[in-house]
């Protein structure tokens, strides 16, 4: 079964799967995150539009996904908010024109897009040069202990979800071609990081 069938599947469900971490964890690193963004921004991955609250009134948000299941949540979000546009799009293949965009967000998305390298290089070419790729992620952990836990749940998130828990997302971050100005440590020692990077 595809990531995005996988995702159609649960989208009705998908927000009691993890609502420990969003309430313990998640909802105040994304209000940290976006909400004093500016411009016109561009989130991949949108989901079920967990992160649309966060972003200011005068924000341009455009929320791309691949799963229609997801995105219909998205849209029960997002209704009412002019400054919101949603739309089904691959993150392999943006259908932006290049500097697009002064921000690009991705929050727990890289470890479920098939190539995550080339979601990002996408995403770096619709970044102006001046623009920011913010990313809220779980990644390979670099103490062992941490890192055989992630091996041994691996294959079950990924039956379950199409979720990779040991991608090493800041170095395919840099591998796209962007520069990292930061990797905070969020929690559970170095899994769940902050990430800002520039193109």
């Amino acid at each position: 079964m595809s990531v995005v069938s996988k995702y159609n599947r649960i989208a009705p469900i998908y927000e009691l799967i993890d609502l420990p971490l969003e309430l313990f964890f998640f909802r105040e690193w994304r209000k940290e995150a976006l909400s004093d963004l500016s411009g016109k921004v561009l989130e991949v991955g949108v989901g079920t539009g967990r992160n649309l609250k966060y972003y200011p009134a005068d924000c341009r948000v455009i929320g791309i996904d691949k799963s229609e299941g997801m995105l219909q949540k998205a849209r029960e979000k997002a209704e009412g908010r002019k400054n919101i546009t949603l739309y089904p799009m691959d993150a392999e293949h943006l259908e932006f024109p290049d500097n697009s965009f002064d921000y690009v967000v991705i929050t727990f998305v890289l470890c479920t897009i098939p190539d995550p390298v080339k979601a990002l290089r996408e995403m770096r070419r619709v970044l102006k040069p001046s623009g920011e790729l913010i990313a809220l992620e779980h990644v390979h952990s670099d103490y062992p202990f941490i890192d055989l836990i992630e091996h041994l749940i691996n294959p079950i998130l990924f039956l379950l979800l199409g979720d990779h828990t040991t991608r090493h997302t800041v170095n395919n971050i840099e591998k796209a071609g962007f520069t990292i100005k930061e990797a905070k440590k969020l929690a559970f020692r170095d899994v769940f990081r902050k990430i800002r990077a520039r193109p």
